[in-house]
């Protein structure tokens, strides 16, 4: 049975666009919304999506987004709170000044309440930290949100507030997108200021952004954010607020380049989408990702890479009671197959970033490509638990996060939409990717599919 906190309060079922109108109207003050927020966060505490509260943080008055609260993904530093990493190898500590992710966030206009859960540094698909208790998916308790941003997910799914700080580095954003049917749009690198942890990377993979109720909210947080630092590299955005009237050409991929089957219900999904864009006047057509065959092996072996060094840098970067024996199961196994893989390091980076030109060539011939996000909707808690043994559990992931590896690899933007519904009534997430620097058609295409096929509600589902 879904759980929610939605009610007849400040907050109300309004998205983040909605309810900063009402601020600037003085319809609403942002000290009652946080507080709605709060008793929201303490009314569905159960599905375990916060990890610590307050001091909020408060955001800039002037922002788009001013006076709305969000959670920050415990992964970036906002000061006065304790900045876990999802991890149980130390312990946290108050930090002393915002983060360069934070500053951008708080620009916005959204204001900080505290940090949502997220697994061992963004490592695994669901939100289950070993030795703590798992985020719980607002659709079917019993269920994954999905990760690393899992906690956000939650937040969002079950109305505590209305958008989410969340990151993304293999699918990060996208994922709980698709398992609590939000929005969820990863931007392509640059877009938004960089996050301190990939830029230490040979290839940096993670990119900020929110999960959402709408596609306005993510939209407008895009613009938002674009206001307090533009990437002259990359064209420009702007506030983006509706369809576009240019029809474009789709290409249409369903099966996974990690050769896992698509579930059945999800590939429906998918194909109902389709012909809902060819009913919108697009053309949609059968694609190929750019993928040789090593590229899951590259990835799984970078993947690895940042196992090995969270490992050997967690006493320098997170402090020195920091214990690698004490990470979990997922990480000590990623990080002893990159010991095997150390001496190929060149080659995996090198691999890895000709994928990128590979990935450009796709959009010669397409504006977007459309697939699944996952290849099955969300699994119940303990399928992707970081007890299960290391063969197994990757094994289970790379059935799993089948799609979107390839966007964060490319540097290229993806959107997660919700597209339905399983026959038990689990979200089912579809996907969009565009060239690099091309957020805007996503927006464009993301809101005449929210016009054309309204977002299922949660607090619309009928209690047994």
């Amino acid at each position: 049975m879904p759980v929610h906190a939605f009610t007849d309060d400040a907050l109300g079922d309004h998205d983040a666009v909605a309810l900063a109108a009402m601020v600037r109207r003085r319809e609403v003050s942002p000290a009652e919304l946080e507080a709605a927020a709060l008793a929201r966060a303490a009314e569905v505490g159960g599905l375990g999506a916060v990890v610590a509260t307050g001091p909020t943080a408060a955001g800039a008055p002037d922002g788009l987004l001013a006076g709305v609260p969000t959670y920050a993904k415990d992964n970036i530093e906002v000061a006065g709170m304790p900045c876990g990493h999802g991890t149980a190898a130390f312990t946290p500590r108050p930090v002393a000044a915002h983060g360069p992710v934070t500053i951008q966030l708080l620009a916005t206009g959204l204001s900080v309440l505290g940090t949502s859960r997220m697994p061992e540094f963004g490592f695994n698909a669901t939100t289950e930290p070993e030795g703590g208790p798992p985020a719980r998916n607002p659709w079917d308790p019993g269920r994954s949100p999905g990760a690393s941003s899992g906690g956000a997910g939650v937040l969002v799914a079950a109305g505590v507030v209305p958008v989410a700080h969340a990151n993304d580095g293999g699918g990060s954003i996208r994922i709980p997108a698709a398992c609590c049917g939000l929005v969820g749009l990863k931007p392509g690198r640059g877009r938004l200021v960089p996050n301190p942890q990939g830029a230490r990377l040979p290839i940096d993979l993670i990119a900020d952004g929110v999960v959402s109720r709408s596609v306005r909210d993510s939209a407008t947080f895009l613009a938002a954010a674009e206001r307090y630092r533009r990437n002259p590299a990359l064209p420009p955005i702007g506030l983006v607020e509706g369809p576009a009237e240019r029809r474009l050409r789709i290409g249409l991929v369903l099966d996974s380049p990690t050769g896992a089957p698509t579930d059945p219900e999800t590939r429906a999904a998918v194909l109902d989408t389709a012909r809902t864009l060819e009913k919108l006047g697009h053309t949609v057509e059968p694609a190929d990702l750019p993928i040789g065959g090593s590229f899951v092996e590259d990835f799984v072996d970078y993947w690895g890479l940042l196992a090995f060094l969270a490992a050997t840098t967690g006493r320098w970067l997170l402090g020195r009671d920091f214990d690698p024996a004490r990470m979990d199961g997922l990480s000590h196994g990623l990080r002893e197959r990159y010991r095997r893989a150390m001496p190929r390091t060149p080659v995996i980076v090198r691999r890895l970033r000709r994928v990128q030109d590979a990935y450009a060539g796709v959009f010669t011939a397409h504006d977007l490509v459309l697939s699944p996000v996952l290849a099955h909707p969300a699994p119940p808690l303990g399928h992707l638990a970081p007890t299960v043994p290391y063969d197994e559990l990757l094994r289970r992931l790379l059935a799993y996060v089948a799609f979107t590896p390839l966007n964060n690899v490319a540097g290229a933007p993806g959107i997660a939409l919700p597209a339905g519904a399983t026959a038990g009534g689990l979200p089912i997430g579809v996907h969009l990717s565009a060239a690099v620097g091309d957020e805007r058609s996503l927006l464009e295409v993301a809101f005449a599919l929210e016009a054309e096929r309204p977002f299922r509600r949660i607090q619309d589902v009928p209690a047994p």
